[in-house]
């Protein structure tokens, strides 16, 4: 389905739209390669959405149909002088790829984070995704000389 000539929609997200954001989270989990577990990813999701100090979704919309999500979560930085937030996940169905509709939702997210006084967005791409790379550039994102480094705290350290 090509998008129509109609703007995006932005809705804030709540615990009732779970089972629609966990079916976009299960297709952009795919898209990115990365791992998915329903149960687990529902656990987190509905954390978020129930506690907006973590941060907030939204869901997009061509007219009435969602064609996908983007999620805001908070932080505070130091080197970024306050509060920053991550962009955690971004996903358009691919028929809304390449139409704007990506730059318009980015628009959007970034007007509503200045209104939580955030003072810098972060974002990562998957090194192999050089279309999403080169789209955030073109839009101002930075790649900065660091990499990203995860320490899941469910796993021991190593000796």
């Amino acid at each position: 389905m090509p998008p129509d000539r109609s703007e995006p929609e932005f809705r804030l997200a709540t615990p009732d739209d779970a089972e629609l954001l966990l079916d976009f989270m299960r297709d952009y989990y795919a898209f990115d390669g990365h791992h998915y577990e329903r149960e687990k990813a529902r656990a987190a999701l509905v954390g978020m959405l129930k506690n907006p100090a973590f941060g907030l979704a939204w869901l997009v919309f061509d007219s009435a149909t969602p064609v996908g999500y983007i999620v805001l979560c908070f932080g505070y930085s130091l080197e970024y002088l306050g509060h920053d937030a991550f962009i955690d996940e971004f996903y358009l169905i691919g028929s809304h790829r390449g139409h704007g509709w990506g730059r318009k939702t980015l628009e959007f997210v970034c007007a509503q984070a200045r209104l939580h006084d955030i003072r810098a967005i972060h974002l990562e791409v998957v090194r192999r995704n050089t279309a999403a790379r080169e789209f955030y550039r073109k839009l101002g994102f930075q790649d900065h000389d660091h990499y990203m480094m995860t320490l899941r705290l469910t796993d021991p350290l190593p000796e």
